[in-house]
């Protein structure tokens, strides 16, 4: 059983990524199980607090689920060309120390506007090179128009939903073909 972690970089109630997540909980495919963690809690990255606490609860119950995981998938929405700062702070967090996300494997998706999450998930990559995140390359999943392709919270766009089904394809096939630590 391949065991990803989904993490929304929204903390909006009426999240359209987050929707995008649970969707993706329908459509993951046969032997892969989808686990949605939120980022509430999580408290803004203070290496002091770090220093002299260790890490959070709410920080430290995330790295347990993500070390647990045998991939991730993030799902990011774009807040001025880039990535959410509650999504970015989580990954400060986790980056720290033995970090759960060094060499994961990886997944991103976004819901958005007019022109989807292109640049925020153009960013995220960016980020997920300190850890070397694997991010699985293809297909990217760009929901723009997002407001029209959701009803009552749930992903309706056959187009998407096919490309969310795609991707978790690719990463589950990456996953299977991925060595660990290299």
């Amino acid at each position: 059983m391949t065991r990803v972690l989904a993490l929304s970089g929204s903390l909006r109630s009426d999240s359209y990524n987050t929707a995008a997540l649970r969707a993706a909980q329908e459509l993951a495919p046969d032997g892969m199980t989808i686990d949605i963690a939120t980022l509430e809690g999580v408290p803004l990255y203070n290496a002091d607090e770090e220093q002299a606490d260790g890490y959070p609860d709410a920080v430290a119950l995330l790295r347990e689920r993500l070390a647990a995981a045998d991939g991730l998938l993030v799902a990011t929405p774009e807040y001025n060309y880039s990535v959410p700062g509650v999504l970015k702070n989580a990954i400060d967090w986790l980056s720290r120390g033995e970090s759960p996300l060094r060499h994961k494997p990886t997944a991103i998706l976004g819901a958005g506007g007019r022109m989807g999450t292109v640049r925020a998930q153009m960013n995220l990559r960016q980020v997920f090179l300190h850890d070397h995140l694997y991010v699985v390359d293809e297909p990217e999943v760009f929901i723009d128009q997002a407001s029209a392709k959701f009803t009552e919270g749930t992903l309706t766009d056959d187009r998407a939903r096919d490309q969310i089904r795609r991707l978790l394809l690719s990463l589950q096939d990456f996953i299977g073909h991925w060595t660990p630590g290299t």
